[in-house]
C-alpha cells in the first residue's frame, strides 16, 4: 500500500461535518437576551463603582475571562461598567482580585444583592 492511500478521516467527512461543540469565542460572546437582561438590571449605571460614583455604564465586563469561561456567558458572569471601572477590573491587581472574589461568592447577582443590603437599599 503506498503512503498516500492511508486515509482514516476522508476529506469528504472533513468538509461536510459540522462542529457540535461551541468554540471558546462563541462561549464568551454575549447573546442579545443576556445583554438586554444586564441592561435592565443595571439601568445603564455602573455596577462596579470602584473608580466612579455611578457613572453611565457603557461596557460589559466579564468576571471570568472570555477565553477561559467553561459555558455560554450568562448575566451572572457580567458587570455593566463604565470605562474606568472596566479598565480597573482588567488591568490592576486589585481589580483582578475583586473579580475572583465576586466569582467565589457566587457571581455578580449575589455580589449586587449583598452590596444593596449593606447600603440599606
Amino acid at each position: 500500500m503506498p503512503i498516500g492511500d492511508f486515509n482514516p478521516y476522508p476529506k469528504e467527512k472533513q468538509l461536510f461535518q459540522r462542529r457540535t461543540k461551541p468554540t471558546q469565542r462563541q462561549m464568551g460572546e454575549i447573546s442579545p437576551s443576556v445583554d438586554r437582561e444586564l441592561k435592565d438590571r443595571s439601568g445603564y449605571v455602573c455596577e462596579v463603582r470602584k473608580r466612579c460614583s455611578g457613572a453611565r455604564a457603557t461596557q460589559r465586563a466579564h468576571t471570568k475571562g472570555r477565553r477561559t469561561i467553561p459555558r455560554k456567558t450568562a448575566v451572572d458572569d457580567l458587570f455593566h461598567a463604565c470605562v474606568g471601572c472596566h479598565i480597573w477590573m482588567d488591568e490592576t491587581p486589585e481589580g483582578i482580585r475583586f473579580k475572583r472574589q465576586v466569582r467565589e461568592i457566587g457571581g455578580t447577582t449575589v455580589y449586587l444583592q449583598q452590596n444593596l443590603n449593606a447600603l440599606g437599599g
